[in-house]
């Protein structure tokens, strides 16, 4: 039922068949409960990371919504149609996914990614966010697993992308890819990356939100340290 209350459906064009298929869209004001480290926001009686990957249901193509309301360069286009419009993939449109649901669509969109090579951010971002839908589901292997995914790309992007990439900055980036190393209890990479930020006086002038994170989750790790001396 929260679904319903929280979603609505739309029509949209595909770029990669050409045809109008339904989607979901998540309602702008939802009832916020916690936030973890790594940026994973919890909400109350709903999660809509499940509805973030947009999936065609004609032809199979997956993708968040940047992706399909913007142009794709003729090359990709030409990757994913010889795949996609041969191949026959039809995903069925549902209004409630289940984790099922959700986690076809963001591995189908991960899979196009590595099809045409698209940025490492992009698919750092796909997988963080099925990493947190696996995380309310409680299913810790999944959940490690698309972390592990997710920052990789993140380091491959810090060191081949350009910056800003949409709002976050590199400083960003390293920050998350820290948070992600500690919960996947690598505190050594997480204080290596976490340092950079502490100890550089342009991130505190700069971006002092970053800054401020990067203490935070640097006394969570001396206080967690602490407490397994004792």
């Amino acid at each position: 039922m929260a679904e319903i209350e929280n979603t609505f459906m739309v029509e949209k064009f595909c770029p990669i068949c050409e045809k109008t298929f339904r989607v979901m869209k998540v309602r702008s004001r939802i009832p916020v409960s916690k936030r973890d480290e790594d940026g994973c926001t919890h909400y109350a009686g709903f999660n809509p990371y499940y509805y973030s990957i947009w999936v065609c249901e004609h032809c199979g193509f997956a993708a968040d919504e940047d992706t399909f309301t913007t142009k794709i360069p003729d090359r990709h286009l030409t990757i994913l149609k010889a795949v996609l419009l041969t191949k026959n993939i039809k995903v069925p449109f549902v209004e409630e996914r289940t984790l099922e649901n959700a986690s076809t669509a963001y591995r189908l969109a991960l899979k196009y990614l590595d099809l045409i090579h698209g940025k490492a951010s992009k698919k750092a971002k796909y997988a963080h966010r099925l990493a947190w839908i696996y995380r309310e589901a409680d299913d810790n292997a999944q959940e490690e697993e698309f972390l592990r995914k997710a920052v990789e790309s993140y380091e491959e992007a810090l060191m081949r992308e350009k910056f800003p990439i949409g709002e976050l900055t590199d400083n960003a980036f390293i920050y998350i890819v820290a948070a992600i190393y500690w919960r996947l209890g690598e505190r050594q990479k997480a204080t290596t990356y976490l340092s950079r930020l502490i100890s550089d006086q342009g991130v505190r002038e700069r971006e002092p939100r970053i800054h401020d994170k990067a203490r935070d989750l640097w006394g969570d790790m001396r206080a967690a340290k602490k407490a397994i001396r004792n």
